[in-house]
């Protein structure tokens, strides 16, 4: 089963909880068990997982990205925007997660992110779940 989901980002690099989107292809796909991948078309956006419970946590990660990896004149690539493809590249376009009795096996402070970092752009992220 594959699920396609659109979203709206508003900032130039941002962390998105989409925790709930993928909970709900979870469940409409009715599968006790197997294994979920959330994919992430664009080469400068990606997919994480990480805490959830304290919105400071997505507010360092993309300070840290920012600070390390800085937008700047000085990379080859001539669109502007290489260190969205730097951090695209590190956070990666993929995630596989486990579904068991029914649900998403996720820790008790783990959310999944949409990571932008060349918005405010319309995005999608692909979900496919394999039963198994």
């Amino acid at each position: 089963m594959i699920y396609t989901y659109s979203l709206k980002t508003h900032n130039r690099e941002e962390m998105i909880d989409i925790t709930s989107y993928i909970q709900q292809s979870v469940e409409n796909s009715k599968i006790e068990e197997g294994i979920l991948i959330v994919y992430v078309p664009h080469t400068t956006a990606a997919v994480t997982i990480n805490e959830n419970a304290d919105p400071s946590v997505r507010k360092d990660i993309t300070d840290f990205l920012r600070n390390k990896i800085p937008k700047s004149t000085e990379y080859s690539h001539l669109e502007g925007n290489a260190d969205s493809h730097i951090k695209s590249t590190l956070v990666g376009p993929t995630l596989s997660l486990i579904i068991e009795n029914g649900k998403l096996l996720l820790g008790t402070w783990q959310g999944i992110y949409f990571c932008e970092f060349d918005g405010p752009r319309n995005r999608n992220f692909i979900v496919k779940i394999i039963e198994g």
